[in-house]
């Protein structure tokens, strides 16, 4: 009988949840010298040069700078934020700034970050990132105030005790703008930190292909039995069962959740009946891409998870990113089994 990720129930430390916070290994081997820009872009290479000056200076204000009478003043961290449309490469530039900055240092999306405080609360988080020489948040999020303020007010703390910020925007290709004025939005709802934060705009051409072929058709429940018990490392849950034991566990404990996992196999999927469920399931996808875990179900197609309704709302930009990637983890899983 094939393991079911509804009998795993992960414990996560606090030290491993910040020993955690690290690019996705895809990013593992990039650096400023592997990003190259696109000639007909000049903001391209001059975003290398403002992250490669930005390394230099922010190593700097990690140690401080000396004040009246020889002492210390404290530290000041320095802000980036690398706004752009969807597909430009700032992910890649903001993992090579983690990469060139001295160790403890931290990298996390807007969610996960939100995760970690709400996990170690909110004066642990701080006094555990404190120590840090920069804090990377890719996909900072601005559709949900209370998580914005929230990580607004981590990072005025942060920077007051010398932790240097890099943020990515999540604009989304079709957004009005094409990520035109995600630099104001952005400024906007960490007012208390505009002057930190340096904005570059990254422009281009989204490098990936947007005309993805269709959902693949769903298996019948007797075929993904059959792939999941004989394939090796392979879970097979209920797609209501899983929801509900999602719902148990705290974000943070996700990615632990899934881990040595081969293939995530889920019977019966229909559409998500509310916006928790719906969330929680954002938070799952992303865990899956970033470890490269294909996944197949029977029921309904993974395009069909989050309603018209749900991608009319607020949450439209999560929903359509966890649908991409489920859509591509699933089309993983057809050329796999």
């Amino acid at each position: 009988m094939a393991a079911r990720l509804c009998d795993r129930n992960p414990a996560t430390s606090p030290d491993a949840l910040i020993d955690e916070m690290v690019p996705p290994s895809t990013f593992d081997d990039v650096s400023f010298d592997s990003y190259i820009p696109d000639p007909k872009e000049p903001s391209q290479a001059q975003a290398v040069a403002k992250a490669r000056d930005f390394v230099a200076r922010a190593s700097k204000a990690r140690s401080g700078k000396k004040g009246l009478f020889s002492r210390k003043a404290p530290a000041q961290g320095i802000g980036l934020y690398l706004d752009g449309g969807f597909g430009v490469g700032k992910t890649h530039l903001l993992a090579s700034i983690y990469h060139s900055m001295p160790e403890p240092k931290s990298f996390a999306t807007f969610v996960e970050v939100t995760h970690v405080v709400g996990a170690l609360g909110f004066v642990n988080a701080v006094e555990r990132l404190s120590q840090h020489t920069v804090l990377c948040i890719d996909e900072f999020e601005l559709d949900d105030p209370g998580d914005t303020m929230l990580v607004s007010r981590l990072l005025t703390e942060l920077t007051a005790k010398g932790v240097s910020v890099v943020a990515t925007s999540n604009t989304l290709p079709g957004q009005l703008g094409e990520g035109r004025f995600a630099a104001q939005d952005f400024l906007r709802e960490i007012r208390k930190l505009s002057a930190v934060f340096e904005t570059i705009r990254v422009d281009g051409p989204d490098y990936r292909h947007r005309d993805l072929p269709p959902a693949p058709d769903p298996r019948t429940e007797g075929e993904l039995v059959d792939i999941a018990e004989s394939t090796e490392g392979a879970t097979l849950d209920d797609f209501d069962a899983l929801c509900d034991h999602l719902s148990t566990l705290h974000p943070s404990k996700y990615k632990d959740l899934v881990d040595g996992i081969s293939l995530v196999c889920i019977t019966g999927v229909h559409p998500a009946k509310d916006q928790s469920v719906a969330l929680r399931l954002v938070v799952l996808a992303d865990r899956l891409y970033d470890a490269h875990i294909p996944v197949t179900v029977s029921g309904a197609k993974l395009d069909e998870i989050f309603t018209d309704e749900m991608l009319a709302g607020g949450y439209r930009k999560k929903y359509l990113r966890a649908t991409s990637r489920l859509l591509a983890l699933s089309r993983f899983a057809e050329s796999a089994v």
